[in-house]
């Protein structure tokens, strides 16, 4: 009789224990919001960004010798990761871009083209369209393209000595270039001793109608339909100041085929374009 007590109360205890429990639980859930159903809410301010001056930031090192003294910023878009290409708003001012344009006028003969195995000037007339000539910003006592120079090599993270030579180029009415690939392929062009990375488009004017730099690529995929001289795709419209970086290799050093773009025919005005290719190696100012 005495051990079945004994039992009893050990039952009786656990019962207890474990409803003593529940009650607290119960309690810690909806007692504090029973005490402080009218306390009021408290919502942090908010706060301003503090706008740091330069001559505040405090610089933790001194700059290399090929890096810059100061901290700058230049606005940018991605325009596409496929092919990688950014668009630079206002890149160049307006009298800039005329004093570029000035300087081309004197030297402009028809567009050249680097031939492929096989092809001949006559079989590839109609690929190029433009008139152009090179400007080195070496010969240019004004130091404008020397100024867009250090901007593109800023904005492409590629050494300045690595450009070539600006290819300045006019589109008049009907005037276009072909869907191409601004790297050499050596496969179709030979071995070659550098490769063109990157290219830099610096709109010199703006274009009523056409004109557009174009890339028939959309999501890896060319367009369904897509024909060389049609300009589908992704289109960029040029506007006096404006840049275009696109890069046409790959990080590993292979061809991006998305990187596959031309220039649509100029339907009403006329079109200024600076172009400056970026190689892999010192150019020594040297244009192909």
């Amino acid at each position: 009789m005495k051990g079945k007590w004994k039992s009893s109360n050990k039952k009786l205890r656990l019962s207890t224990a474990l409803l003593l429990c529940s009650l607290a639980f119960l309690a810690g859930l909806f007692v504090p919001t029973f005490f402080f159903l009218d306390a009021p809410i408290i919502r942090p301010k908010p706060r301003m960004l503090e706008v740091v001056h330069e001559k505040e930031y405090p610089d933790p090192m001194t700059n290399g010798v090929t890096g810059e003294s100061s901290i700058d910023s230049i606005p940018f878009q991605v325009l596409s990761w496929k092919p990688r290409a950014y668009y630079f708003p206002n890149f160049a001012t307006a009298e800039q871009c005329k004093r570029v344009i000035k300087m081309a006028k004197v030297n402009l003969r028809p567009s050249g083209l680097a031939l492929r195995k096989g092809e001949t000037e006559e079989t590839t007339k109609e690929t190029r369209t433009s008139s152009g000539t090179f400007l080195s910003a070496s010969d240019d006592k004004t130091g404008t393209l020397n100024l867009i120079e250090k901007k593109i090599a800023k904005v492409s993270s590629i050494p300045q000595s690595h450009g070539e030579s600006f290819n300045i180029l006019r589109y008049e009415i009907g005037q276009k270039y072909d869907s191409h690939y601004d790297t050499f392929n050596p496969s179709e062009y030979g071995p070659q001793s550098s490769q063109r990375v990157a290219s830099f488009l610096l709109y010199l004017s703006d274009v009523e109608e056409g004109g557009e730099t174009m890339f028939p690529f959309e999501n890896d995929r060319r367009v369904e339909g897509y024909d060389y001289r049609q300009c589908v795709g992704l289109k960029i419209k040029p506007r006096r100041g404006d840049g275009l970086l696109f890069y046409s290799l790959f990080p590993n050093g292979t061809i991006d085929p998305t990187s596959l773009h031309g220039s649509c025919p100029v339907i009403k005005g006329e079109k200024w374009v600076a172009t400056k290719w970026i190689r892999d190696q010192h150019q020594n100012g040297q244009s192909k």
